[in-house]
């Protein structure tokens, strides 16, 4: 999938270079705000033993609010953006068991608040409108990478604790190990629109919209793997979706241009 996308996006600069009419370099510097949301259930049968059979069923969710700021680097149809931002978020995390031969039954609710901090590398494909003299509109679409650097977490009524160290049962893998903080980096799909405005040339304010899908990262697909060792299930089912809309203003500079 990231390959494929990675792909599109060489394809789309390549493709619209061969008709560009005017290049140009510009970097620049802003902020952005968004929301971050998460909504997954996993659903699963395992054996309770002596032929006995059970359902499973958990659900996670996660609002946070995002910010922060960031670089960006445009060479008219590709922007290159390093971006590092945090989050305060809150969550809940409940699990059913449901027994069918009687041997168990367990009920879970978590809920409590998270910290978390990322840096972003993002590669997107552009392809600019002239609107006016002044203001071009421009669709975005492309790759993002985010790197953890740090992750807490305060279950409701307990102390912070920093997940890197394995403290909380649900940060540990099927071998009982902690996930190290890596567990964490996720790998997004963005898609949005921009638009620039020169104040005076060669200065101009950006502003973007974007809609980030996010796959899934190592430490979700270690729960599936949990799931698998703790309950005996071969065919763990997780479904839902991580997004997150985010709205990113900038200064810049454009400091090469090349009129054909």
């Amino acid at each position: 999938m990231i390959k494929k996308v990675m792909v599109l996006v060489v394809f789309c600069m390549l493709g619209t270079g061969l008709y560009a009419a005017n290049f140009s370099l510009s970097a620049g510097a802003g902020g952005l705000l968004g929301y971050t949301f998460t909504r997954y259930t996993m659903e699963s049968e395992g054996r309770l033993g002596a032929g006995n059979n059970g359902d499973m069923n958990s659900f996670q969710s996660m609002d946070r609010f995002n910010y922060g700021g960031g670089l960006f680097f445009d060479a008219t149809y590709a922007e290159f953006a390093v971006l590092l931002q945090g989050g305060q978020y809150s969550y809940g995390e409940s699990m059913d068991f449901r027994p069918r031969g009687g041997r168990w039954v367990g009920v879970s609710n978590i809920t409590g608040k998270g910290t978390e901090m990322l840096l972003g590398f993002a590669l997107l494909g552009k392809y600019p409108f002239a609107i006016t003299e002044k203001i071009s509109l421009f669709p975005l679409l492309g790759i993002e990478y985010q790197v953890a650097l740090l992750e807490w977490r305060k279950p409701e009524g307990d102390k912070t604790y920093d997940r890197r160290w394995g403290m909380l049962e649900s940060d540990r893998d099927k071998d009982g190990d902690p996930y190290p903080i890596s567990a964490w980096n996720s790998v997004w799909i963005d898609i949005g629109v921009g638009i620039d405005y020169y104040i005076v040339e060669p200065l101009f304010l950006r502003c973007e919209v974007l809609f980030g899908f996010r796959l899934m990262t190592e430490y979700e697909t270690g729960a599936l793997e949990m799931t698998k060792y703790q309950f005996e299930s071969s065919d763990p089912e997780l479904v839902g979706l991580t997004g997150s809309p985010n709205v990113r203003i900038s200064v810049g500079y454009k400091f090469l241009s090349v009129k054909n």
